[in-house]
């Protein structure tokens, strides 16, 4: 494998009753945030303070919001935590607690210790997509996602096919 680019294997789990943690409530943990809510009904953010966006979305039922720091026994029954604080040192604690956890864990700044990385997803009813660059070029990754959002809204599934001749 060394000498050889790294290709990331695209996996989709059901998160949906699965608890995912995340730390932090920044601009990253956001957008973070608004990706796994739409795939978990156990989304738990721990931050202190949270923004209005985050209010909002707590108040919808989509987010728990635990306003307060972090502590170890946060994580213990979670599936997946992502570490998006700007605290380096809180980071890396996150990082060793779920290591020893055995918890697939993401740490938004540092890229060496992310057990899986977060695509742009494009989705609909009946399709999920996602699309990754390795992390090289944001921008065509978003160009891509724009044209397979297009697709999807053309395609149309085997029930509305069935729907249609039935008509």
């Amino acid at each position: 494998m060394s000498g050889r680019r790294k290709h990331y294997f695209p996996m989709f789990i059901d998160l949906t009753d699965k608890k995912a943690v995340v730390v932090g409530a920044g601009t990253i943990a956001k957008r973070r945030i608004r990706s796994l809510a739409e795939f978990t009904d156990r989304l738990v953010v721990i931050a202190p303070e949270v923004n209005r966006e985050l209010k909002q979305m707590e108040e919808e039922g989509k987010i728990t919001i635990l306003r307060k720091r972090y502590e170890r026994e946060d994580i213990f029954d979670a599936s997946l935590v992502i570490a998006a604080t700007n605290d380096n040192k809180m980071n890396q604690e996150i990082y060793s607690a779920c290591k020893c956890l055995g918890i697939p864990v993401n740490v938004c700044a540092d890229k060496t210790r992310c057990d899986f990385y977060f695509p742009g997803i494009v989705s609909n009813e009946d399709f999920v997509v996602g699309i990754s660059t390795r992390g090289r070029d944001h921008r065509k990754s978003r160009e891509i996602s724009g044209k397979i959002q297009k697709l999807l809204e053309e395609a149309r599934t085997p029930e509305q096919d069935k729907e249609e001749r039935q008509e």
